[in-house]
C-alpha cells in the first residue's frame, strides 16, 4: 500500500536504523517499496541503501527537490510515506498505520507521526510537549514527524514545492490543519542539533525561521541560516 521515500545527503550513520524499522511492514506488505532520494552522498549512504533493497533516484540537493524526485519515482504504492533519514519509527508503527490508511481510503486526509527524541534529558521532553501543542494548536507538524499521504491527495495539491527549507511548512499548509491527523505512534528523531547548540538556542532559531517564512522570507534566504 504505502511507498516510503527518504531524502539523504551523507546520512549513513542512522539510515541503517531508519531503514530497519520499516522491515516489519514491507514483511507484512504494508509498504512495497522504498525510496531513496539522494543528493551527491560521499559516505555510506548509498551502499547501506542497496543492502537494505531500497531503490535510489538522484536529485539536486535540497530536501524539496529531493522528495519531489522521490515521489517521482515511486510507482508502487497508493499512499506516501515521506521520512527524514534521521527518524525511526518506533516499534508497532504499523498497526496505527494500516488503520488510519484503511479508514481513509477514500477520504483525503493525511497524517504525521508524534515526534520524540532519542535523548534522556528533561529538556527533549519539554521541547517535545512544545511540539505537542504547537500541533494540537496551530495544526503545524514538521518533516521530521513524516508524513503519509494518499497519492490521489498529493497530486492534485501539486506535491511538495521545489523549495530548499520550509517544505514541510509550506504542504501542510495547502493540506489544511482539517485534514492532518496526528498518530499516536512516535517517530523519534535525532536530537544533535538541539544538543550541539543548545536545546532553548535551537528551539528558538527555528521559530524564529518559521516566523519570519510565515513574514514572507524566501525560503532561499532562510536556508543560508539554517545549520
Amino acid at each position: 500500500m504505502i511507498s516510503v521515500i527518504i531524502p539523504t545527503l551523507n546520512a549513513a550513520p542512522r539510515l541503517a536504523e531508519c531503514l530497519a524499522a520499516l522491515v516489519p511492514a514491507a514483511a507484512d506488505g504494508l509498504i512495497v517499496e522504498v525510496v531513496i532520494a539522494d543528493a551527491g552522498s560521499k559516505d555510506e549512504t548509498l551502499d547501506i541503501a542497496e543492502a537494505m533493497g531500497a531503490s535510489v533516484v538522484s536529485s539536486v540537493k535540497g530536501r524539496g527537490p529531493q522528495l519531489i524526485a522521490g515521489a517521482s519515482q515511486a510507482k508502487r504504492g497508493k499512499w506516501l510515506l515521506f521520512l527524514h533519514a534521521d527518524t525511526v519509527l518506533e516499534a508497532g508503527w504499523e498497526v496505527a498505520t494500516r488503520s488510519f490508511v484503511e479508514r481513509h481510503e477514500a477520504n483525503p486526509k493525511a497524517a504525521c507521526f508524534t515526534l520524540a527524541y532519542d535523548s534522556d534529558s528533561k529538556k527533549a521532553r519539554r521541547a517535545e510537549r512544545l511540539i505537542e501543542w504547537r500541533c494540537d494548536t496551530f495544526g503545524l507538524p514538521y518533516g521530521d514527524q513524516g508524513l503519509l499521504i494518499a497519492r490521489t491527495h498529493y497530486d492534485p495539491i501539486g506535491g511538495f514545492a521545489p523549495l530548499p527549507l520550509m517544505e514541510d511548512v509550506d504542504i501542510i499548509r495547502r493540506i489544511g490543519r482539517r485534514r492532518i491527523i496526528i498518530l499516536r505512534s512516535k517517530a523519534i528523531t535525532s536530537a544533535d542539533k538541539y544538543e550541539r547548540d543548545g536545546w532553548l538556542k535551537r528551539s528558538a532559531k527555528n521559530i524564529a525561521l518559521v516566523l519570519a517564512y510565515f513574514a514572507g522570507v524566501k525560503p532561499e534566504k532562510l536556508a543560508q541560516w539554517y545549520r
